[in-house]
């Protein structure tokens, strides 16, 4: 068995189902304590977080630093009895090895850990520095104690990163067939529409909320949030869920809640977004609060960004393709530690069967993964 093969397996066996980290990262922090790497572990309430650092500058904000960012949590299973074999043992079959995680992303960790092994191993003495950065909370609802947390921690110490390697699963079909220079922000709220509840009959002593808010969510739709750019599509809303009602079909509600997103390009910011939309509702004179969460802006590392030309001459020079540079999907961890100033790209596997029954990765894409994150590593610090 290959060092990333063996690793991938060692960890897809431990039910780290977000936070739990079942033991993921001491594994790894064991690995490279060995090889001279200064380990943090970083705690925040339930959420385990691994920082792990290597080079000839100690210090926080000399550089320059080449950082992998990723994580060991991963989803729930489902009902086990629906996968063809235990979700938590890995098992090879006609050349995909499957098990939770095996994509997301538990093979681009062991990918990452083997990569900087080989890398640092082989040039001890290597200009700059390497960094891993692993949470135990990237699949949970809320990310607050994860990679968002560390982010504030380096922004307090001084930590700058230059350059940003994200493992989540990016690839379409093949490795190195598309890789992520970017990702939409995601904004979303909770509106409570407040009415007067009432009996069906009397409508003119209540206030229907769903009736008043009917108007604003038809303007909200129709509205053209923004033109998106060269890099993005226009700007989302999405209405998510919607509930009013007592059950009863003679009782006028008296409040409403929706639930709204915006997934959001750099043609906007969200400050700009509640503005508009918190306008809209008071346009239509609506009594409602309106409580916003934001996940994480957008970013962007442009077209002649250092590590975006190397990755896509990585996948070009390794895998034989010309990868496409997406700034589609949802939101990744990258987008904390971009504001900190980083270049920031995605690189990882086929993402066909993440979050699915039977998730699975093809061996042999697997195994040709660290080679690619390694010679990231030379190309970009030893030039």
């Amino acid at each position: 068995m290959s060092p990333v093969f063996q690793l991938t397996c060692d960890l897809i066996r431990r039910r780290s189902v977000t936070p739990n980290d079942a033991g993921c990262l001491p594994l790894i922090d064991g690995r490279l304590a060995k090889l001279g790497f200064h380990v943090e572990m970083l705690r925040y309430g339930e959420v385990d977080n691994l920082w792990a650092t290597h080079g000839e500058h100690r210090s926080p904000g000399q550089g320059p630093l080449l950082v992998f960012l990723g994580h060991t949590d991963v989803v729930p299973s489902g009902p086990e009895d629906k996968w063809q074999s235990p979700p938590f043992e890995p098992v090879v079959r006609e050349g995909r090895l499957y098990g939770r995680g095996a994509a997301d992303m538990k093979g681009s960790v062991a990918a990452m850990v083997v990569a900087l092994e080989r890398f640092v191993t082989a040039h001890p003495d290597h200009p700059g520095r390497v960094g891993l950065l692993l949470t135990s909370d990237e699949e949970g609802p809320t990310n607050l104690d994860g990679v968002r947390r560390v982010a504030e921690h380096f922004r307090q110490a001084g930590e700058h990163i230059d350059w940003c390697v994200v493992g989540e699963p990016s690839a379409k079909e093949k490795l190195g067939d598309l890789i992520r220079v970017g990702r939409r922000g995601s904004l979303s709220g909770t509106l409570t529409v407040r009415g007067i509840q009432g009996h069906v009959a009397y409508p003119e002593k209540a206030l229907n909320p769903i009736h008043a808010f009917a108007p604003a969510l038809a303007a909200l739709a129709a509205e053209r949030w923004d033109e998106g750019n060269a890099d993005f599509p226009p700007t989302s809303f999405q209405v998510s869920n919607l509930n009013a009602g007592t059950g009863a079909n003679n009782v006028i509600p008296g409040s409403l809640t929706a639930l709204i997103n915006f997934r959001y390009s750099t043609a906007s910011t969200a400050a700009q977004l509640r503005e508009r939309t918190e306008a809209i509702l008071a346009r239509h004179g609506l009594d409602y609060a309106l409580d916003w969460n934001l996940s994480g802006e957008s970013f962007l590392t442009p077209a002649g960004g250092h590590l975006r030309e190397v990755v896509v001459s990585v996948c070009r020079d390794l895998c034989g393709l010309e990868p496409e540079q997406s700034t589609g999907g949802g939101t990744s961890d990258g987008r904390f530690i971009a504001p900190l100033g980083a270049e920031v790209v995605e690189l990882g596997p086929v993402n066909a069967t993440i979050h699915k029954v039977d998730e699975c990765v093809d061996v042999a894409e697997l195994e040709r993964l660290p080679d690619l994150y390694q010679a990231v590593c030379e190309r970009m610090l030893l030039g």
